[in-house]
């Protein structure tokens, strides 16, 4: 079994944990040695979460040059983590087809599915219940929350954030940085940074408006 390292402390950080479980009582893979916190996570440390111990903030992960780690999806991504010590998190529950492609750091929690030809990069993760169909592509650190639907041919470019339950029709690409809100219908491209909403949805602003 491979030392492993949560990297987070928040409710998601602690659902992992679990996970972890649930993946050892189908192949013993992982000894969970606890979580690390964000830089602005002192406070947390000595804490146990869920049975397991909040060992140090992030300036700690060189302390552990043997441990993998897998990170939540509020862990900064500015905190430098060997990417080669980047394991992926998969629920035993999920559906992940044999041609499809996932990267490090990735978070697939309880029956999600990723379909034919799927490309899943680096520090996806994803909530219950994400739908992941043929040939759609995920860059780096794209959040699905629980109940996303992508559509066939679906591009979502980095740093985006899609809210529970919103679905994205076939084909179609999600700029970077765009926030896409619950319940949304997308049925036209997404141009970078921007907030949708509604069905159909329809861009409200520039997410880098500060002043909104």
């Amino acid at each position: 079994m491979r030392d492993l390292i949560i990297l987070g402390t928040g409710v998601h950080a602690r659902e992992m944990a679990e996970i972890v479980e649930r993946v050892n009582s189908v192949e013993p893979s992982w000894r969970l040695l606890g979580y690390i916190a964000a830089p602005d996570g002192a406070r947390h440390v000595g804490k146990v979460f869920n049975g397991h111990s909040v060992l140090g903030c992030a300036d700690c992960v060189a302390e552990y040059p043997d441990a993998w780690f897998i990170p939540d999806n509020e862990f900064p991504a500015s905190v430098d983590v060997p990417r080669e010590r980047l394991a992926t998190l998969i629920d035993p529950s999920c559906f992940v087809s044999r041609t499809a492609s996932i990267g490090e750091g990735c978070v697939l929690y309880p029956n999600s599915f990723v379909g034919l030809r799927a490309v899943l990069r680096n520090r996806i993760f994803a909530l219950s219940g994400s739908v992941v169909n043929h040939d759609d592509t995920l860059e780096d650190r794209v959040v699905l929350c629980s109940g996303v639907i992508l559509a066939g041919g679906v591009h979502i470019e980095p740093d985006c954030y899609l809210g529970q339950g919103c679905m994205i029709r076939q084909n179609l690409r999600v700029g970077r940085g765009s926030l896409i809100g619950m319940g949304s219908v997308v049925v036209t491209d997404v141009p970078p940074h921007s907030v949708m909403a509604g069905n159909p949805a329809r861009r409200l602003r520039d997410r880098n408006d500060k002043g909104r």
